[in-house]
């Protein structure tokens, strides 16, 4: 069966998976969704005895219907190889009444690299496919993770360019570094005077100029996204909750079938977009948990129906999800108001207009799936020590707000059920809000010496990612205004 993928905002010709990926958002400015969610077609046990590629084969093919077993696999082999540091790439580790789904194993540390791994071989397989002789330019906003995991996947990939913009002072000292000290001779990483929305507002409106897309064509070059936006990162995303269902199943822990609840921390929805495409496709889910910080943006809207942006924007320690305007939830909006593209419309120019939007009572209706849950910072902070004094277990400020969150929802709500809490980060990212958590003492100490003592406390080896940035040289330094986004893009591209 041929999916085909149409804009959330028009009713224009649909397109194929490859075309998707390529254009990344549509050109009305919507992003692409499946025209229906595919139902998986092998059972739950054959997937409990998979390996991580296996079932990412099994998931992606039925997604992305344009392209041969042999590209599809010859991409997911080139992802999930020797850059993730086991050989399971994404582990499932349970620590008090939950079990921990590691997503950040790879290349950057962070839940990123699981889809921006893989979604640089898509690109160029979808470029081949359609005969594109343009140099594809990646133009991406991120709130710290992305932008290094997109870096180091595009990183010297032929027949493309890559152009990060992120906060300024809106990451932390690790991401910035990681960021900062970036090789590879197509990248290039710029900080903004502003915050993550205006970074990622900047670059819709880069990929929404056509004069500019004119341009870049005759000069030989043409747009692309790899943030969270393009469909070729939120099919890989669904894959680790298929996984992290089968690894339960063939350890035993579920039965065959049984429901489980999912909890993820959330900025710009797409990681539990994915799980919610996942539970479409028939995985056993009941309760998408979605987890806010102070910014709790998308809390409000799951009480309420209203979703309001205007509101102040606080800085946390879980800066990834300092997020005011969540993207992804337009394809959830899309879907809820019965695959209507100017019903959607409307909300979303409302949101650009006014900054806010109120969805009707039948489509709150069909929120039942989903329970918003929040963390403040303490919160945050005590959920982090209490793991490490009662299980020595670790985890990072992100998925702190989960765990935090979940914690609230099963002493209100009595639920029981098995859950998966997707652990976005590691805690050598964060490191000094971490061992801060679990110890104020630690506070004087410097960057990575906290990483030394980290390592010694949690009695887990130094990520590859942190050792290499000890040492490194800066070599991107571009600091830009948010209106001068456009002229530093044209700069880098000898326009």
């Amino acid at each position: 069966m041929e999916i085909l993928y149409k804009s959330t905002r028009s009713d224009s010709t649909p397109v194929t998976a490859s075309q998707a990926i390529l254009k990344g958002l549509a050109d009305d400015g919507g992003l692409f969704v499946p025209m229906e969610i595919p139902a998986l077609d092998v059972s739950l046990k054959e997937l409990s005895g998979m390996t991580y590629q296996e079932v990412a084969y099994e998931v992606m093919k039925l997604y992305l219907t344009d392209f041969t077993e042999e590209e599809l696999k010859n991409c997911i082999n080139k992802a999930y190889d020797e850059k993730f540091d086991t050989e399971v790439i994404a582990p499932l580790t349970e620590a008090g009444n939950a079990f921990y789904l590691e997503l950040y194993h790879g290349a950057t540390i962070a839940f990123k690299d699981m889809a921006l791994s893989i979604l640089p071989h898509l690109l160029t397989t979808s470029a081949k496919k359609n005969a594109v002789k343009n140099e594809i330019v990646i133009l991406t906003a991120t709130s710290g993770d992305t932008g290094k995991a997109a870096l180091a996947g595009f990183a010297d990939v032929e027949g493309t360019r890559i152009i990060v913009f992120y906060p300024k002072n809106g990451v932390s000292p690790i991401q910035e570094k990681q960021m900062v000290t970036q090789k590879g001779a197509n990248t290039h990483v710029v900080g903004i005077h502003g915050n993550f929305d205006d970074a990622q507002t900047g670059v819709k409106k880069l990929f929404g100029d056509t004069a500019l897309a004119k341009e870049m064509d005759e000069k030989g070059f043409q747009f692309s996204s790899a943030n969270s936006i393009n469909i070729g990162r939120l099919v890989p995303q669904i894959v680790y909750y298929v996984y992290s269902y089968a690894m339960l199943l063939g350890q035993g822990k579920v039965e065959e079938g049984e429901k489980i609840n999912v909890v993820v921390p959330t900025g710009n929805f797409g990681n539990i977009l994915a799980a919610y495409y996942a539970k479409n496709m028939g995985l056993p889910i009941d309760k998408l948990i979605c987890a806010s910080n102070d910014n709790k943006v998308l809390f409000d809207f799951f009480q309420s129906g209203t979703y309001d942006r205007n509101r102040e924007f606080i800085l946390t320690s879980s800066p990834s999800m300092d997020i005011l305007i969540s993207s992804n939830l337009e394809r959830l909006i899309y879907k809820i108001a019965g695959n209507d593209s100017a019903k959607n419309a409307a909300f979303m120019a409302s949101l650009s207009k006014d900054g806010v939007y109120d969805i009707t009572d039948e489509m709150k209706g069909k929120l039942q799936d989903f329970r918003g849950g929040y963390a403040s910072e303490q919160e945050c902070f005590d959920m982090i020590k209490g793991l490490y004094d009662e299980f020595g277990y670790v985890i990072d400020t992100h998925t702190a707000v989960a765990a935090a969150a979940y914690a609230k929802y099963r002493a209100e709500s009595k639920d029981t059920t098995k859950t998966v809490i997707a652990s976005t980060a590691s805690p050598y990212k964060f490191t000094r809000s971490v061992m801060k958590a679990i110890d104020e003492k630690y506070d004087s100490m410097g960057d990575f010496e906290l990483v030394d003592e980290l390592s010694r406390i949690s009695n887990t080896d130094v990520p590859k990612a942190i050792e290499e940035i000890r040492t490194a040289p800066v070599l991107h330094n571009t600091v830009c205004e948010k209106e001068e986004m456009k002229d530093v893009v044209k700069k880098f591209l000898g326009m």
